[in-house]
């Protein structure tokens, strides 16, 4: 059963008196306004419609009608006189109601008044008016919106990065906030995952749950060139809720996605696009490394939204929100999110071992720019060390010469197991294919030409958080 809500407002007569310079007569001038209803049924609904309109009452057909704009006496108005003024008013009144009453019968339901309707009908209160407030419904694909925000909601926090300054005046250490981010629950163990440059030299790091309880968190781990930290928070059982995790390999361009983050520091905000674009490459703010497969969405991601999830429309994970491409260092249209299946397994060898393992070659590199202000395709070594795998391989480095001064330019890689290497992109996009204890052939060059194919065994490079 529906409730029909009505709102009762009184208008009140305005009369004025006005002298007309040839005659002495009086003239009242007035409008009403009455409501009236317009039912339309079907079948499943009925749609209803309450308005308000102007009511010019005429003159009955037997008074002799006088226009006001050819008489400049007294107009023959039916409320010119105390009889005719009630007698309008209870027509009106009548059928006023008689409509709230009409349109409770099409509605199948019960007529809430929001004041007595008791003296204020009396023919001096003045003109009742009734409109109609009805509660407003969602369609159900908004509604579906609205549940998995309430469903998320409580799985993302904010996270807080607090620096350490001193003062320069006093010499005394402060603490002061830094940044914000936004991050998500991994499970119901404490564990928060965001973007490593939401956290990138903080002193302190605080959490806000989604009820407004704030933690302090611990790093637990990060991977700089893929842009993930994981955090660990003090909490009871089952206190944290954390989100379902999807599938990124499935995703298709065109399919609807939603943010949740706390951009600006407004927190827990939603945003909702559609996949723009996959397999799109971003460099990572952190170290400059290529982070491949990310996800290209029209979802507004601003500054604060980083570390924040996004969603399939079923509520699963499905990316972290990222990085934006924007003149203005606000939305434009172009956000990226990592994709789930390219961090999962990161996040669970952080959390289970404490530690990030990453296959390399033992080396170290010159900027692109280098080898293209001399012509080159390729990536020169800088360094070797003789007990890395590339130095054991033989790959030579770039040094100065003792004697001379001069520079002896080293090696330049230029494929790796028949891949072509043009720049470092290239290189570290290989390197993440390779496993650890792999060997692999990697052909190298010399600025004067000489080309030569080495085997190189490769390394492990860990980077150990805690015990």
């Amino acid at each position: 059963m529906q409730s029909v809500s009505v709102r009762v407002v009184r208008t009140h007569h305005h009369h004025r008196r006005r002298r007309s310079r040839r005659t002495d007569e009086n003239e009242n001038d007035i409008n009403g306004c009455v409501a009236f209803a317009d039912g339309q049924t079907s079948a499943t609904k009925a749609d209803t419609v309450i308005a308000l309109a102007c009511h010019e009452v005429s003159a009955p057909a037997s008074a002799p009608v006088s226009s006001p704009l050819q008489t400049a006496g007294r107009r023959s108005w039916p409320w010119n006189n105390k009889e005719g003024a009630r007698d309008v008013r209870r027509r009106v009144v009548g059928a006023v109601l008689a409509g709230v009453v009409g349109l409770s019968a099409i509605m199948g339901g019960s007529i809430t008044f929001a004041e007595p309707l008791g003296p204020s009908l009396a023919p001096s209160a003045g003109l009742e008016v009734a409109t109609l407030v009805q509660q407003p419904s969602l369609s159900p694909e908004e509604q579906s919106v609205v549940d998995l925000f309430k469903q998320a909601t409580p799985s993302v926090v904010y996270i807080t990065n607090v620096k350490v300054i001193r003062d320069y005046y006093t010499l005394n250490e402060m603490e002061v906030p830094a940044g914000t981010g936004s991050g998500f629950v991994w499970d119901q163990n404490g564990f928060i995952v965001t973007n490593f440059h939401v956290i990138k030299g903080s002193a302190d790091l605080f959490v806000t749950l989604g009820d407004q309880s704030v933690h302090k968190a611990k790093v637990v781990g990060f991977d700089k060139d893929r842009d993930i930290a994981v955090l660990k928070i003090d909490v009871k059982d089952g206190e944290l809720k954390p989100l379902p995790l999807g599938r990124s390999a499935s995703l298709q361009v065109g399919q609807k996605v939603f943010a949740i983050g706390n951009p600006f520091g407004l927190d827990h905000t939603l945003t909702t696009g559609v996949i723009s674009g996959l397999g799109r490459e971003i460099n990572s703010g952190n170290t400059g490394r290529p982070i491949r497969a990310v996800i290209q969405t029209d979802a507004a991601i601003n500054p604060g939204n980083s570390g924040g999830p996004l969603l399939d429309s079923a509520g699963k994970l499905i990316g972290i929100n990222t990085a934006i491409v924007s003149p203005s260092g606000s939305s434009a249209g172009l956000g990226f999110s990592l994709p789930v299946d390219g961090f999962r397994g990161l996040v669970d060898q952080i959390i289970r071992t404490g530690k990030v393992t990453r296959p390399v070659l033992g080396l170290t590199i010159a900027p692109d720019g280098s080898l293209r202000e001399l012509g080159f395709q390729g990536v020169l070594v800088l360094n070797a060390p003789s007990d890395g795998p590339a130095g054991q391989a033989g790959i030579r480095s770039t040094r100065r010469d003792a004697q001379t001064g001069q520079v002896i330019f080293g090696d330049v890689i230029t494929g790796i197991d028949g891949s072509k290497i043009r720049d470092s992109s290239d290189l570290f996009r290989i390197l993440d294919n390779l496993k650890v204890g792999q060997r692999v052939r990697v052909a190298v060059k010399n600025v004067y030409g000489d080309e030569r194919e080495v085997k190189v065994t490769v390394g492990e490079q860990v980077s150990q958080f805690m015990s």
